[in-house]
């Protein structure tokens, strides 16, 4: 079978030509490329690669924010078969040169600025690497004579031989399933990165059974990139939107991702848990600031969209008449106006992993008409190992198998997976690769769960997070953390209680819905510092957590909380680049503040 992604572009520009693939941002407007352009630009770029001296096999890096640039880069490597690598573009120097000379990398493609500078600093130690490729015109250092732009490096390949478009064409054609596609490094929440090896058949195979799985999706559908392009779930999304000829919108700021919704007005986006539990608090208050008959409105909508889409049509069951009747009547009168407010008035699925997502939030979602597809997947499994079929799931679980995927549950619940996007092994560990599979050949995902009756599969805790008190209680932090992340004033929460006699957790706020709180209660503060002190502050917050917690057992309830004034970010090294808790690090570096909790 020959490898999709080598051919992608050429086939589906053949078959398209001037239509639409995807668009992107610059200078405040979205700009169009067609398939013809984007083929074009791929072909150059594979030239220059071999003009510059990059063999078959060879590995290149791509350490930048979201930009079209990338897809190009990713393609021509295809093209050639090189293997691209992704790094996270705020990854710190250490994490780079790690990465470079892990994977002994050729040739790296830097976004901007403060990634040239990184790159540059990498470079002086890491003896493979010989070029640096800048997307955008940098303020080059006064010493560097080597480093090239994406647009000189495109007229490079612009310029080349016939006899060096014969020999990509010669590459192409001797591309195998078993080439390595890509390495994607883990972010290593303990421990350093460790490089999956994701061949071509991987990705075959994962584009195959998601056109199999997602039937509602079709070249008419149109997806918003929000995700980080090195994260292997917008990665495999993005690759399978384009194999399915929908337009991609490229969105290359995270931080206007909400205005970004409003003007693509997408019909699909993957997404991580925090987005939608922000949106749900946003909701939430909207809702809550309602009077009257728009508020009575709203609260029969809810009852009467949570019956029909979650009674009925989550089972593939016949809705009644008269309560479909209802329904449309509140679809128009509520849902749709408040889709549109969120910019998704169009929605078709909006895939949904990496994290747990409270039950609470997917069925609110669901009852409104917003079809958030809970998903479950890691970068060793290529992305998705289950999802949400269209009927039949159950709230709570991360839906069934995918397509030739095989499920069971090993020693201590761990969750073992078999497949064919499952990863060769770890670049340069056989060890860890050795650790990571059982003598049979399962994959060892590190996740504990169970599989139903209905065979949906249900994540219970991450095995290495879950911890024992000093009571011989386990724990599972996550649960927490999801269930207080539903809070519109609580922004990031770390669990704590490991050998404790009891469940503490560290804190960081919403601090503008904080504030705001603050005036209307007429809460004086100087600084956010005096804030989060206050004790009627913290009395709202423990009120919060009190409710919100309620279902849990009292061995697992939070007993005692601190605030903190800033929050846990990548930088500080508290956070990995795909935003989990380094949760190590956190009880190193708050280790005060933790034995302030139980003195």
């Amino acid at each position: 079978m020959p490898n999709i992604l080598t051919n992608l572009i050429a086939e589906h520009a053949a078959a398209n030509g001037s239509r639409e693939v995807y668009q992107y941002k610059e200078s405040g407007k979205w700009k169009s490329v067609d398939w013809n352009d984007f083929h074009s630009q791929v072909d150059r770029l594979a030239c220059a690669m071999e003009t510059l001296g990059i063999e078959e096999t060879d590995r290149i890096a791509i350490f930048s924010q979201n930009r079209p640039e990338i897809l190009v880069t990713d393609f021509a490597a295809y093209a050639n078969r090189i293997v691209p690598v992704s790094i996270y573009s705020t990854s710190s120097l250490q994490q780079v040169t790690y990465i470079v000379n892990d994977a002994s990398v050729k040739m790296l493609f830097a976004g901007d600025d403060k990634q040239y500078a990184m790159a540059r600093k990498a470079k002086n130690e890491c003896r493979t690497l010989a070029t640096i490729v800048t997307y955008d015109t940098v303020t080059r250092d006064a010493d560097d004579t080597e480093s090239m732009t994406f647009s000189d490096l495109l007229k490079l390949g612009e310029a080349a031989s016939a006899n060096c478009k014969a020999e990509v064409a010669a590459r192409t054609g001797r591309a195998q399933e078993s080439d390595i596609a890509t390495i994607i490094y883990t972010s290593g929440t303990t421990g350093e990165p460790k490089g999956a090896v994701l061949p071509h058949s991987c990705f075959n195979a994962a584009l195959r059974i998601h056109r199999e799985r997602l039937t509602m999706l079709s070249d008419s559908d149109t997806s918003l990139c929000f995700l980080p392009l090195s994260h292997i779930f917008e990665k495999a999304w993005t690759y399978f939107c384009l194999y399915m000829d929908m337009k991609v919108s490229i969105n290359s700021d995270p931080h206007i991702i909400q205005e970004a919704i409003r003007e693509i007005r997408p019909t699909c986006m993957c997404s991580v848990p925090r987005f939608w539990e922000k949106v749900y608090t946003a909701v939430q208050e909207k809702l809550s600031d309602m009077k009257g008959l728009k508020k009575l409105l709203a609260s029969r909508a809810l009852k009467i969209g949570h019956k029909r889409n979650l009674k009925y049509k989550r089972r593939g069951l016949k809705v009644p008449g008269f309560l479909e009747w209802r329904y449309r009547f509140y679809e128009k009168t509520v849902f749709v106006p408040m889709r549109k407010a969120i910019g998704i008035e169009n929605g078709n699925i909006f895939p949904t992993a990496g994290a747990p997502l409270s039950a609470n939030i997917v069925e609110f979602f669901q009852s409104c008409g917003i079809n958030v597809l809970i998903g479950y997947g890691l970068s060793e499994t290529c992305a998705t190992v289950t999802c949400f079929p269209s009927t039949g799931y159950e709230i709570g679980s991360v839906g069934t198998c995918m397509p030739e995927i095989q499920v069971k549950i090993g020693q201590n619940n761990e969750i073992l997976v078999k497949g064919p996007t499952v990863m060769s092994g770890y670049y340069n560990k056989p060890e860890a690769t050795a650790e990571a599979f059982t003598p049979d050949g399962w994959f060892r995902t590190g996740d504990a769960g169970n599989i139903d009756a209905d065979g949906n599969l249900v994540l219970t805790e991450r095995i290495k997070d879950l911890f024992k008190t000093a009571n011989g209680k386990y724990i599972a932090p996550q649960a927490l953390e999801s269930r207080l992340g539903e809070d519109k004033y609580i922004e990031q929460v770390a669990v704590i209680g490991d050998k404790r006699k009891y469940v503490t957790a560290i804190i960081i706020p919403a601090f503008e819905a904080l504030k705001e709180y603050a005036r209307k209660k007429q809460i004086k503060y100087k600084s956010v510092e005096d804030l989060i002190k206050n004790s009627d502050i913290k009395a709202m917050i423990q009120q919060r957590i009190d409710r919100l917690q309620e279902n849990f057992a009292g061995f697992e309830q939070i007993k005692k909380f601190t605030l903190l004034p800033q929050a846990f970010t990548m930088e500080t090294g508290e956070l990995t680049n795909t935003l989990k808790i380094r949760r190590p690090i956190i009880n190193n570096r708050y280790a005060s503040i933790i034995e302030s909790m139980y003195s």
